[in-house]
């Protein structure tokens, strides 16, 4: 990279028409089982394609096997009343199905929203705080 260039660290792509889709960070990286997955592959692409989430995250969690694991959460859009326990199984379906059994992808939470910047970006960090994740952070 010259220095015409500013590295943010993010990843994403520019579609046909010239559009920038910020998918996740560069740095944001799980390691599990010794396969390096990005937190882009679960929320930029599989996640993301859920009818019923306005918004999603992949964050790793401890795991004393693994190392860390992913976990989702997703952002339900307004009005939906499908019980959250169906819309969970089927964003686990999903990203086990477009990213394969690797991705190690068995725990999805649904919420109302996200905790995100001024701009929109999810705070990852912020989700690591949650009360769900404290859950799932003591099922070990």
């Amino acid at each position: 990279m010259g220095s015409d260039y500013y590295n943010t660290a993010d990843a994403g792509y520019i579609d046909d028409e010239g559009y920038v889709f910020v998918m996740s960070r560069t740095d944001d990286i799980i390691n599990t089982a010794g396969h390096r997955l990005s937190t882009g592959g679960g929320d930029g692409g599989s996640l993301a394609n859920h009818a019923d989430g306005a918004e999603c995250a992949v964050i790793g969690v401890y795991d004393a096997l693994k190392g860390q694991v992913p976990v989702g959460f997703l952002g339900l859009n307004v009005g939906v009343s499908r019980p959250p326990s169906e819309i969970e199984e089927e964003a686990i379906h999903m990203v086990g199905r477009d990213i394969g059994p690797v991705s190690v992808f068995k725990t999805a939470l649904t919420s109302e929203r996200l905790p995100k910047t001024r701009s929109g970006k999810v705070l990852r960090g912020t989700i690591l705080k949650m009360p769900a994740s404290q859950i799932i952070l003591t099922l070990e």
